[in-house]
């Protein structure tokens, strides 16, 4: 017994069971279906075209996704709307602004139910489109168990790339490597760590080596200017001769 109270009948609405939903999320059929399953409204499928006839998107027609039951509402492929920070996501459609344009097949009970009270050449054409149906339905798995294999395959390819890569630019390029921070941290600790006494005696070697060279090089000065002297001399005689 229902009431005509409204009160009442939306309580009744909302608290419902799953399986009374599950009718509630229905929309009306398209004049060809109409006339063809003589019904005027069915559930809604996963897998239903259906075209949108009022709200924002209005005359869009694609496929469902997904049913909420829950909230009474549907969600259609291609139907998304953009957040604030920039993400698609489902915009849910109610069922009553929907037109059912071409139905899911593939489901034997709901051909069964669709089939009470029709002529044998509307079964035999509706077991007819629920093959071709399933088929498609078999290819298009196919089809993207195709691409998911193809996908891994290409970045397993590319992860494997980036490490051959490395290796060859590690051999063909034999330069020498520069001193990490590491190395440079260590070689300024080992001069920290070098005593005092240590630094004179490198500081005495250097001198040293210095005074030695300084000693050399004024040797040499005095042999330039021997050899000066004796020419200056081989020069003079030699004018005298001449004279005489």
């Amino acid at each position: 017994m229902k009431s005509s109270k409204a009160r009442k009948q939306r309580k009744a609405f909302f608290n419902a069971p799953l399986h009374q939903r599950r009718k509630q999320v229905a929309a009306h059929l398209d004049e060809n279906l109409l006339l063809k399953y003589d019904r005027r409204r069915i559930p809604v499928v996963k897998g239903d075209t259906v075209k949108i006839m009022r709200g924002a998107f209005k005359g869009q027609e694609n496929k469902v996704s997904k049913i909420l039951l829950k909230k009474h509402l549907v969600e259609i492929e291609g139907i998304t709307v953009t957040k604030a920070d920039g993400k698609q996501i489902a915009r849910s459609v109610h069922p009553s602004n929907l037109l059912i344009t071409k139905l899911n097949l593939t489901d034997k009970w709901r051909r069964q139910r669709l089939e009470e009270g029709l002529s044998s050449e509307t079964r035999k054409e509706i077991e007819e489109e629920a093959t071709d149906q399933m088929k498609q339905l078999e290819e298009e798995r196919k089809a993207e168990e195709q691409r998911q294999k193809e996908e891994k395959e290409a970045a397993q390819r590319e992860e494997e790339e980036p490490e051959t890569v490395d290796e060859e630019i590690s051999e063909e390029s034999a330069e020498p490597e520069k001193p990490t921070k590491e190395e440079k941290e260590v070689v300024e600790e080992k001069e920290q760590k070098e005593t005092p006494s240590q630094k004179k005696s490198e500081s005495k070697k250097e001198s040293e080596e210095s005074k030695k060279v300084a000693k050399s090089t004024p040797s040499k000065t005095k042999e330039t200017g021997e050899e000066s002297k004796g020419k200056e001399e081989e020069k003079s005689e030699a004018k005298e001769e001449e004279k005489q």
